[in-house]
């Protein structure tokens, strides 16, 4: 006997799909509070966060990795990371990434 695995409600869909868009909003709302008041490294920051958030919230949702195995998720997270420290180090070389030490 298979078990059949859970997938989100339509409901459930419409939900995620309302908390991306205001997410999406707020990206655009801290892009133009930035134009006006030049928030410097905060609106970086704040950006990248909003963003791997709504990657992480695609990713478990409409990709369904929330209902796989451990093991998936270990290795996708694993991905995730190197993936976004070869990105760090490539900002880095062309200058667009500024890493100070102390």
């Amino acid at each position: 006997m298979t078990v059949e695995p859970h997938h989100p409600t339509p409901a459930q869909y419409w939900k995620i799909a309302a908390l991306l868009a205001v997410l999406t909003a707020i990206e655009v709302a801290i892009y133009y509070v930035h134009l006006e008041f030049d928030l410097g490294n905060l609106n970086t920051i704040s950006l990248l966060i909003l963003a791997t958030l709504k990657f992480v919230i695609v990713v478990a949702f409409f990709m369904h990795l929330r209902y796989e195995k451990t093991v998936l998720n270990r290795f996708f997270v694993g991905g995730f990371v190197l993936a976004s420290c070869l990105y760090a180090v490539v900002l880095a070389a062309l200058g667009a990434l500024i890493i100070r030490g102390s």
